[in-house]
Order: C-alpha cells, then structure tokens, then sequence
C-alpha cells in the first residue's frame, strides 16, 4: 500500500536531490521550460518574501512533487509570486494522485490564488474562474523561418521597423545591441522607464514595491539552465534606447520587463529592440519567446499563436476563504464583465490613461 507524506519546507531548504528532481520533472511533464515554474524562480522569491514554501510530496517517503506557495495571514494563499510570475502550479511525477483540498489543508491554507496557472494543470483547472490567452513566438524554425511568417502575417508592422530603424540610426548615431548585458546601471535605468510607463497608464507602479526590485536584481545576477536572468539593450549613439529585463530557460525567454525612452518615441525603439532580441534569442538555441498575458498590438502583430493560462482559487472553508472571496471575487466578476463587453474595456483604458495623466502633472514629493 502506497503512503503519502506532504512536507511544507521553506525554499532555501530544498535539498539538492530535491532541485534535481524538480528539473527533471519539469523537463519530462512540461512541453514548454518556462523559467518561472523552476525552483531557482522559486527560491529566488523564497529569499524576498517571508511566506514562501513548498509543499513537498512523498510517497513511501520518497518525493514525488513539489508545490511552491506564499501564504500569510489567516491561512492565505497564492501563488508563488503571484503578481510577477507568469507561469503557476504544482510539479507532479505522472501518475501521482494528491487531492487539492488536502494540499491545502497540508500547506495550513484555506485559500491558494492563482492568476496564470498553465494548461495541463489538471489538479486545479477545476478551480479556475477565468482563461485568457498568453500570446508566443514560436522560433522553432529559426528567426529566418519566423520573419517569413511575419512578412505574411505582419508585413507592415515588420516594414515599418525596418524603416524606423535606419531613422533611429541616421538621427541617433549607429546601433549596437547587446543581447545578454551584465552592466547593473543599464538595469536601472530600464526600471525607471518601466516605473515611468506604468505611473503614465495609471497602473501600478511594480517597483514601487520593494520585493519586486530585490527579486529583479537578484535574478539579473543569476545563472542556470532552467532559470537565467537575461537583460537585453538597444543603443544607439551609444545610448541605451530601449531595453528588456526577463527570464531565460535553455528553451524559453519569458518576455517580463520591456521599456524604451520616451525621448526616441517617434523611431518606435522598442519594436527595433524587439525584432533585435527576437533574432538574437533564436541564435542562441531558444524555441519560444513568451509574450505574456494581456492586451497589446504589439504582442498582435509579433505573435506565432498563443497558450492558454488561467486564473481562480482553490478555497477551504475557513476565515481565509471567507476573505479571499470577499476581497477578490466581485472586483474578478466586474472585470469579466467589462472584458466581455468592448466599449466597456475601451472607456475603462481611456479612464487609466487619465489617471496617468493626472499622476505625470501632480508635484513630486
């Protein structure tokens, strides 16, 4: 008869057998390496973030799965960072039967949040309240296969930034772009575009929250096969213009961070560095840049197809679920609502666009 155990450790406790086995069933489970559902993502967020775990699956003793959380107070859980990962779940050896409920109850929570849990995930797909597209590109043909694909499917959006690139280099002095840049300023300097863009849009500022900063510049100094920050740069004169910070695997760049300077916004310098790193990433053995969740023309136009990730919560009974619910899912019902409905969605962009500008005109403390 099969016995089994769940252990909840903290990240940095994993042993080295342990992060073996997680690469190695990610590597044999997943169709796609994506970096955010590695350990090294993991126990990187474990070192930024108190509540990290991972719930540790055993079979006759033997681990068979991990499951990586943050929890905090009143048993609440989510995914393991949740607000800035773009991949979530559990690794599980195939044929392992664990029931979620009794996971949670394992882990002491009474809620886990997710908000891009990938297809396939089967333990918790009967969770998910939302399904949304994650557009990639798909570099499995290489960057000549691929622009073939663009010219047919793009062709202005590809002429377009062949044009703006020679302007940016006629007007700014000659490019240079550097695929894996290690220079710590650079890094900095994209965080305040990035910082600048969402003050702009009348989103939230990411780094204006301190864990997100610590764990940006922690992973931009980490290196391994399943988990690599990589930060990509356009210059031009000299100058950085543009710039991406994400997370590589040695098959999927995982598109995180974009930005450019406002200042070159009429050369359009983030679809030049965009087309640059595309090329670059296919030379360097990578099949698969993932766009991301959420709206944009350009993931529309750079696109191949898309995946599919989803969002939800697995609740217990218990004060934690109590507050999840109320906290979160009529504000979730609204926003399903409005993305339903176009003009809705529309009038709710132009309302952000207003507040952004609203916070670009008010004094600075």
């Amino acid at each position: 008869m099969t016995v089994q155990r769940i252990d909840v450790i903290r990240p940095a406790e994993l042993s080295s057998a342990d992060l073996e086995l997680w690469d190695e069933l990610r590597a044999t489970t997943a169709p796609e390496a994506n970096p955010f559902m590695s350990p090294d993502f993991c126990q990187a967020v474990g070192r930024v973030r108190p509540g990290a775990r991972v719930a540790v699956v055993r079979q006759d003793g033997d681990p068979v799965g991990f499951f990586p959380f943050e929890r905090s107070r009143w048993g609440r859980g989510r995914a393991v960072g949740l607000g800035v990962s773009d991949c979530q779940g559990a690794v599980l050896r195939p044929g392992t039967v664990v029931d979620p409920h009794e996971l949670l109850r394992a882990s002491s929570l009474s809620v886990w949040e997710f908000n891009h849990l990938e297809s396939g995930q089967d333990l918790f797909l009967p969770f998910a309240t939302g399904r949304f597209a994650s557009p990639v590109i798909d570099l499995s043909g290489g960057y000549a296969g691929y622009e073939s694909l663009l010219r047919a499917g793009s062709r202005t959006f590809l002429k377009a930034a062949r044009a703006q690139e020679r302007r940016l280099a006629r007007q700014a002095g000659p490019l240079r772009f550097v695929f894996d840049e290690r220079n710590p300023a650079v890094l900095r300097t994209l965080m305040s575009w990035k910082s600048a863009q969402y003050r702009r849009t009348g989103r939230r500022d990411r780094f204006s929250q301190e864990w997100i900063n610590n764990l940006v510049r922690l992973l931009a100094n980490h290196r391994s096969p399943s988990c690599s920050g990589l930060l990509s740069v356009l210059y031009a004169g000299g100058r950085p213009v543009a710039a991406h910070f994400g997370l590589r695997s040695r098959t999927v760049l995982s598109c995180w961070f974009p930005a450019y300077d406002r200042d070159f916004a009429t050369f359009s310098p983030g679809r030049v560095h965009y087309l640059r790193m595309i090329e670059a990433a296919a030379a360097a053995g990578i099949g698969m840049l993932d766009l991301g969740r959420g709206d944009a023309p350009y993931k529309d136009s750079l696109k191949t197809r898309e995946l599919i990730v989803y969002e939800g919560a697995v609740l217990r009974a218990g004060a934690g679920a109590s507050l999840h619910w109320l906290s979160h899912e009529p504000s979730r019902a609204v926003r399903g609502f409005v993305r339903g409905r176009p003009h809705l969605k529309a009038a709710a962009l132009r309302t952000l666009a207003a507040v952004g500008r609203m916070r670009d005109r008010a004094p600075r403390p």
